[in-house]
């Protein structure tokens, strides 16, 4: 992509001494927050990011009492969730597991400002698969069947009588795994699942066509091909699909321009809180989550969340947490298997769907509408303040791109945040105004696509570092044998789900 000018020092700070695997940081050091913390500031933020305010497509549809499958089939309702014709349902959720994969802070608060550099990241900030692995077999070895699996495969249970895998779960119903979010909602702990499998089919694979007999050995393996697939479909179908291919083949072939780091990599502030929460604007209202799981083999539709459940222990929306029958995903719905069964996605615009706006307890215990809003949208927002976040201008401008214009803001004028806007509204407009929302524009995928770029660069393990020139060799759905068009399908039929 032209136009993004070259890595200027006056612009960037030297990195800290803290821009390492075990801290968050920043790339744009000297540019100023977007504003200065006020309770007037605030309480702009809340107003936007109210349910039943402009971001809000509930309110603008009326949509609150409408059934989930209403609100897939009916276009008058879908005019504000509007169809991504260039990705499908399921790209939203594997989305949140590559965050759960790089990130996690469980110090800061919304109520007081942090700097970014003295807060402890819990996840080692690359493509490891640290919430699937763990610490592995010697480190978590709950999370490995001890039995018929060597130690070396993982510990999945399957549902009676249909069979259907979840992720292995405490009397109380708390899953073990890696990393506890992957139990948010239904659909992403299914991810979950498929990928313990993904890693015991490579484990037979590896037993089968290498010879190895060594456990030791053959988990070493087995791990290192699960990953490098993995990171394949991570720079070749998640990065173009999200980012653009342009973007994605410059800073492949032209290097990074403004994510750097010293020592080892670092999740900038300005990427977690703020570019990458993009995914929030693609999550629908409803999906269908199977074919089969509703009485009578009917299918299960179900909203995402809903604020309260109908029944304690199978209700009727699609939070984690809970085991009933009915509760598994059919992936067609949700990637292409070309059976004519898959959903699109949600563009990326300044629109959420009415369910996040109302989190249920589950992921926001004890909400308060000042200081711990259950609006997703909200909390994003409180962030920009928490992390003194620059504007989306400003970082345009650092980044030498050129800056939407006042008026493709002027939903924000009434809070006179239409010239100096908190970044992931900004890069949520950028989408929608140069992308017609179906992929990220110049600012969002810029940093997107560096971060994602420059963590799998700096870890020392992945296919970029050891071997560029890697290509995929499990099967693919469109190909007689293998190739180098591996996808998410062919990660999901090769781990016995699809």
């Amino acid at each position: 992509m032209s136009g993004h000018g070259s890595y200027r020092q006056d612009i960037f700070p030297p990195i800290s001494k803290y821009h390492d695997s075990g801290r968050f940081g920043r790339m744009f050091g000297k540019l100023p927050t977007f504003a200065t913390d006020t309770p007037k500031i605030r309480k702009a933020l809340l107003d936007i990011g109210k349910a039943g305010g402009i971001m809000d497509a509930g309110a603008l549809l009326s949509e609150i009492d409408k059934d989930p499958v209403t609100l897939i089939t009916d276009l008058n309702l879908s005019q504000f969730n509007q169809n991504n014709p260039t990705q499908t349902a399921g790209m939203t959720f594997l989305g949140q597991f590559l965050d759960h994969d790089m990130t996690l802070d469980i110090t800061s608060s919304l109520e007081r400002q942090a700097d970014p550099e003295m807060i402890a990241n819990f996840r080692t900030p690359s493509f490891g698969l640290d919430s699937v692995y763990g610490s592995g077999p010697d480190g978590s070895p709950f999370l490995y069947d001890q039995i018929t699996g060597q130690g070396i495969k993982f510990l999945i249970e399957e549902l009676a009588p249909g069979g259907r895998p979840d992720l292995p779960r405490n009397s109380q119903l708390l899953p073990l795994t890696g990393d506890p979010r992957n139990d948010e909602n239904v659909i992403l702990s299914q991810l979950q699942v498929a990928f313990l499998k993904f890693h015991n089919a490579v484990v037979d694979y590896v037993k089968a066509e290498l010879g190895l007999t060594a456990p030791g050995d053959i988990f070493k393996e087995a791990q290192r091909i699960v990953r490098w697939h993995y990171q394949w479909i991570i720079v070749h179908e998640f990065l173009p699909k999200t980012c653009g291919q342009t973007v994605v083949d410059d800073v492949l072939g032209n290097g990074r321009k403004f994510y750097k780091w010293k020592n080892e990599p670092f999740i900038p502030v300005e990427f977690s809180v703020a570019a990458y929460r993009f995914g929030h604007s693609q999550v629908r209202p409803s999906y269908r989550a199977n074919f089969t799981g509703n009485p009578g083999g009917t299918p299960f539709f179900a909203m995402i969340f809903k604020e309260t459940h109908s029944d304690p222990t199978d209700p009727d929306d699609l939070t984690g947490g809970f085991r009933a029958e009915r509760r598994f995903i059919d992936w067609p719905t949700f990637f292409d298997f070309a059976d004519g069964n898959v959903r699109p996605n949600k563009k990326i615009d300044t629109v959420l769907s009415q369910a996040l706006f109302k989190l249920p307890s589950q992921i926001v215990p004890n909400p308060d509408a000042q200081s711990n809003p259950n609006s997703l949208a909200q909390r994003n927002l409180l962030r920009h303040l928490t992390f003194s976040i620059p504007s989306g201008q400003r970082v345009a401008k650092a980044m030498n791109l050129p800056a939407l214009s006042q008026g493709d803001l002027a939903m924000l004028k009434p809070w006179g945040l239409d010239d100096h806007t908190p970044l992931w509204f900004y890069v949520l407009r950028e989408a929608a105004v140069q992308e017609s929302g179906e992929r990220l524009g110049a600012v969002g995928a810029r940093i997107v696509t560096e971060v994602f770029i420059g963590l799998l660069q700096g870890d020392r393990g992945s296919y970029l570092s050891q071997d560029p020139e890697w290509e995929p060799f499990l099967p693919t759905i469109n190909a007689a044998s293998t190739g180098e068009d591996f996808k998410i399908v062919d990660l999901l039929r090769f781990a016995g789900v699809a």
